[in-house]
Parts: C-alpha cells; sequence; structure tokens
C-alpha cells in the first residue's frame, strides 16, 4: 500500500488595521488551514490588548484606571496589569525617563510613583494623574501575537505593527529604517533573527515630553531599538529619546542596542559604534 502523500507546508501573510496602524503577520511551515487558524488566534491577540488597553476607548480598562483609580482602587484584566507592572518597573529602573503617566503638552507633579499594583489585579492612585500606556501596550501586543503563533506550533514568521516588529524561528528579516528628513531613503540595520525591534521617528510635531523638564525631546530624530521583546524595545526607544547616555546601562541590562539617526543621515550605535552614513 502507498503510503500518503504529506501534506506541503505553506505561507501566509495577513494584514489589519489595529492599534492605530496595520499589523502584519507572516507565518509559515504547516499546512494552510494550520497557519489560518494560528494567524486568527494571533489577531484575536492583538484585539485583545487594544480592547483592553486604547486610551480613546471609554470602556478600555485604562480608561477606567483613568476615570477612577485616583479615588478608589480599580479591577483590572491580568493582561492590563501585566502591562502595568512592567511599566512602573521601566519606569523606575530608568528613574523616571520612562514614565506612563508623562503625556505630551502635560506636567504634572503626580508621576510613576503615584501608581500602586495592588493584589488581585487592582490599581490605586496615590493623587490624580492620566496614564497613556501608547508607549508600552503596542510591543506587548506584538509579543502577545508571537506566543499565540508559537502556541499554535508555528516554526517562523513575524509580527509587524507599524515599526515594531519582531521574527521568530530559523528565519531572519531584512531591516531597513527610514530617513527621518528624506522619506524615501532608507537605513539599512541588518538582518533580524529570533528578536524584536521599535522604531520611533520623531517630527516637530510629535516629539516625546521629557518627564524631568516637561521640555518636548528627541525632535527630528529616528531611533531603532533591538530587543529580546517588542515591549522592551518599544519602551526603551523612548529612554532614549529622553536621555541616550543615560539610557546606555538600561540598554546593556536588557541586551538590547539602540541606534539613533538624525535628519543629516547621520548614525550612531549606542553601544559604542562609530559613526555611520546613509549611502
Amino acid at each position: 500500500m502507498k503510503p500518503p502523500s504529506p501534506i506541503p507546508e505553506s505561507a501566509l501573510r495577513r494584514a489589519r488595521p489595529l492599534l492605530g496602524t496595520l499589523v502584519e503577520i507572516q507565518a509559515s511551515g504547516l499546512p494552510s488551514a494550520r497557519l489560518e487558524r494560528a494567524v486568527e488566534k494571533a489577531f484575536a491577540a492583538v484585539a485583545r490588548v487594544q480592547a483592553l488597553m486604547s486610551f480613546h476607548d471609554p470602556a478600555s480598562d485604562l480608561s477606567r484606571i483613568n476615570r477612577l483609580a485616583a479615588t478608589r482602587t480599580v479591577r483590572v484584566h491580568a493582561t492590563t496589569w501585566t502591562v502595568l507592572r512592567h511599566a512602573v518597573a521601566l519606569a523606575r529602573a530608568s528613574d523616571g525617563l520612562f514614565d506612563p503617566s508623562a503625556r505630551p503638552g502635560e506636567i504634572s507633579r503626580a508621576n510613576w510613583r503615584a501608581i500602586r499594583l495592588l493584589p488581585g489585579h487592582r490599581v490605586r492612585f496615590l493623587a490624580p494623574l492620566t496614564l497613556d500606556l501608547g508607549g508600552i501596550a503596542k510591543g506587548y501586543a506584538v509579543d502577545r501575537a508571537v506566543a499565540a503563533l508559537r502556541r499554535a506550533d508555528v516554526p517562523r514568521g513575524l509580527v509587524n505593527a507599524g515599526g515594531d516588529l519582531r521574527v521568530f524561528g530559523p528565519s531572519s528579516a531584512p531591516v531597513h529604517v527610514r530617513h527621518p528628513a528624506r522619506p524615501g531613503v532608507f537605513f539599512p540595520l541588518g538582518e533580524l533573527h529570533d528578536g524584536a525591534l521599535a522604531t520611533s521617528a520623531l517630527t516637530y510635531a510629535d516629539a516625546l515630553l521629557d518627564p524631568r523638564t516637561g521640555t518636548a525631546c528627541g525632535h527630528g530624530l529616528s531611533i531603532t531599538v533591538l530587543a529580546p521583546t517588542a515591549l522592551l524595545a518599544d519602551a526603551l526607544t523612548k529612554v532614549v529619546a529622553v536621555d541616550p547616555t543615560a539610557a546606555r546601562p538600561l540598554l546593556a541590562r536588557h541586551r538590547a542596542r539602540a541606534v539613533i539617526l538624525d535628519t543629516r543621515g547621520r548614525a550612531v550605535w549606542l553601544d559604542g559604534a562609530p559613526l555611520r552614513h546613509v549611502a
């Protein structure tokens, strides 16, 4: 009796509008039907993070926290609490250079130190403040999508959410960062293999707020961080934008690297590599 032919492996690429951008998922190494199911689960993981941590959705956990946590404890989903735990930990480790309570155009006496994370996935503010998890939640959503693909036994793939990218498996992805002043010119960073990166291109209109002074920082720069997870890469771009020198030990602690590209096409790696120029 002739043995059955093996089911051929397939490759799949899908994109959907989520997280205020276009989220692209690529997966390969399984039969087509299994890849379809795995990619659906990955998109569902991203949508779940968006529903919980949207700043603009009044029904989200984040909106409930911002409305209520200054007056009483608020119980949130375990996923939201996990992201808050990471955010507070990074704020502490960076001495406030990353601050989920710092918003452009606003300065307040209260900061991340007023956030209390309590047992039972509860949150309380010691003073009125406004949280915005936009600097970390997108990276976390990418990580959760990758985790969903891996749980479905997808051997290789990538998730890209508008500048937050994670690649897993034996494949690698070429990385090119757009020049901050010349949109048609790209700076090659090489190949990303089993890791993540996040890029923040900071125009004068959307420069970050330095939590220490309330002034805009990082304008005119493109900042890319390569790290083991997209959550780390996403958050650490903000630390580098605020204070590249102070960011160095934090990058080293998390096995991350950063490159800053300015409007003149000059780039420097924060691990001490020499300046490199866009061709």
